[in-house]
């Protein structure tokens, strides 16, 4: 047995802020966020609505999806950078609210590679015979941290969160190979201070065009595939731009990059894990797919993985 997926779900905020709602804010355009980005709209959660609640409301329908109750999960795992307050975590008022009595909960907090760290940390509980059903949720709110006095980085971040319930699956499905970095020399290219990101747009987009590529080459060579193999690359959602070239690195053909940047924007630590929600709600992904999944983020961080679909 190997550790894969058993089940997903997402929440994404009902508030839809377009580009358009965008330029009565600030000095900007529709075509220029559109053309540079690739972003149209993106979700913004209420002021009642937490972090936890997204996280919550995501978790539900993965475990659901997975034929499973929250008493069947053995840990608890949360990704995020905007959790409600620094502590308790985002993973124990999770737990709480789950009714999940007594299983480990811990956040983890590697930005827009957030998931990656999360699927692979799982991964190895479930390997190992540790723990056999482990729940990752991918969730942000990043509208709390966002300066929408500046245009660099306001037209980017939306709410939103998605879960998976990993555990083990059949001989040859599941992960497959899986690469994890970081190199803190970069932390000064994208962080929070005084409460709001603050980016320096040209390193960050230099080292994730350079990084997102290498990675998803790596973890496709180290699970022995070649291009025409892959059946989905499902990029972290950063900048249509990157995910292109992370595309064209892999040598795979449009068709084959899941995009939901679009209508999102990037939602960091759950922007993969929804993007691979909403594939799978349109019938994209099949039972056997192999698909490679890549992301990068603040620290800076960067993960990837191979993951053959299926139970």
């Amino acid at each position: 047995m190997s550790a894969g997926i058993l089940g997903m779900g997402k929440f994404v905020p009902e508030h839809v802020v377009t580009n358009t709602d965008l330029e009565k804010r600030m000095d900007t355009s529709d075509e220029w966020i559109r053309t540079r980005t690739g972003i149209s709209e993106r979700r913004i959660a209420d002021e009642q609505t937490n972090t936890s609640d997204m996280a919550f409301e995501a978790a539900k329908k993965a475990i659901h999806n997975a034929g499973l109750t929250a008493k069947d999960i053995d840990l608890i795992l949360v990704a995020t950078v905007t959790p409600d307050h620094p502590f308790p975590s985002v993973a124990c008022m999770l737990q709480e609210r789950l009714e999940a009595n007594h299983v480990p909960a811990m956040d983890i907090s590697a930005a827009c590679s957030g998931f990656m760290y999360g699927m692979v940390t799982a991964k190895q509980f479930i390997d190992n015979n540790t723990y056999r059903h482990v729940l990752i949720v991918g969730v942000e709110k990043l509208s709390k941290i966002t300066n929408w006095e500046d245009r660099g980085t306001a037209v980017l971040f939306g709410d939103a969160a998605a879960a998976a319930v990993m555990g083990p699956v059949s001989d040859g499905k599941g992960i497959l190979s899986f690469e994890l970095g970081a190199d803190g020399n970069g932390g000064k290219y994208l962080y929070q201070e005084d409460q709001f990101i603050k980016m320096n747009g040209r390193e960050v987009f230099k080292f994730a065009v350079r990084q997102m590529g290498e990675s998803a080459v790596h973890v496709a060579e180290k699970a022995g595939l070649k291009k025409e193999d892959i059946d989905y690359l499902i990029p972290h959602q950063a900048n249509i731009r990157i995910m292109e070239a992370s595309r064209e690195r892999l040598g795979i053909p449009e068709e084959k990059m899941i995009k939901t940047i679009q209508k999102y924007g990037n939602t960091s630590a759950s922007s993969i894990p929804l993007a691979l929600a909403d594939a799978l709600e349109e019938g994209k992904i099949k039972d056997g797919d192999l698909i490679v999944m890549v992301g990068f983020g603040g620290g800076l961080t960067w993960g990837a993985l191979t993951l053959k679909w299926g139970k």
